[in-house]
């Protein structure tokens, strides 16, 4: 065989091997999220920020030290999810006694939408925060007016982490949230994301006495 004839037939079987390894790798099955379930079922709970929540985008840093939001853990068997995360709808977060790190500046924070957070159980538990589209709206008069706004083409998923205890904790660790930043001098409207940092404290206002709890 010559060597053009030989380099063509190498070339080809170098193909379809690649070809047969592409569709073995593309048929492999993605894992299944494991089982899930929010307790007890049917109460109602309150999350009630720990500390100071942080919303940075660009240089600029907004920290405001109160923010509640409320919700319910569907009844049963909504509040179980054989094959995935549950989802619990959430009274949009009020947030206020926010300061900016520009000088001169002072911050509004205004929320509205559908709001939902949902647990997935794990090691570790995992939360998902949705924010609904423009469901966030933070603005600052002064020095400089800037308005930003969070989930500002589609809803936002923003990711964080559950944790069971009395009571149990919701986390946003340098989470991202899509932004829009509008304004003039000082506003920082190249930004297209910011990073979201809070700790909620979340207690069943339906028994005091209970805890809400994430387990399979």
């Amino acid at each position: 065989m010559s060597r053009t004839r030989t380099a063509l037939a190498l070339g080809m079987a170098a193909a379809g091997a690649l070809s047969v390894a592409s569709a073995t790798a593309s048929a492999a099955p993605l894992p299944l999220a494991g089982s899930s379930t929010v307790t007890p079922a049917g109460h109602s709970f309150q999350a009630t920020l720990s500390g100071k929540a942080t919303l940075k985008a660009g240089s600029v840093t907004v920290t405001c030290s109160v923010s509640v939001s409320t919700g319910t853990v569907p009844g049963a068997p909504g509040n179980h999810n054989a094959a995935g995360p549950v989802s619990s709808p959430i009274s949009p977060p009020a947030y206020s006694s926010c300061t900016s790190s520009l000088p001169g500046v002072t911050p509004t924070v205004t929320t509205s939408g559908a709001w939902s957070v949902s647990m997935q159980d794990g090691s570790p538990i995992t939360a998902t925060m949705t924010v609904p589209l423009g469901g966030l709206v933070l603005k600052t008069t002064g020095l400089a007016t800037c308005t930003v706004t969070a989930a500002p083409t589609a809803a936002a998923n923003v990711a964080g982490s559950w944790t069971n205890g009395a009571p149990s904790s919701l986390t946003f660790a340098n989470a991202s949230v899509p932004v829009k930043v509008t304004g003039g001098f000082g506003c920082p409207t190249s930004a297209t994301s910011s990073t979201f940092n809070a700790v909620y404290l979340v207690a069943d206002s339906t028994d005091p006495a209970q805890q809400i709890t994430v387990g399979p």
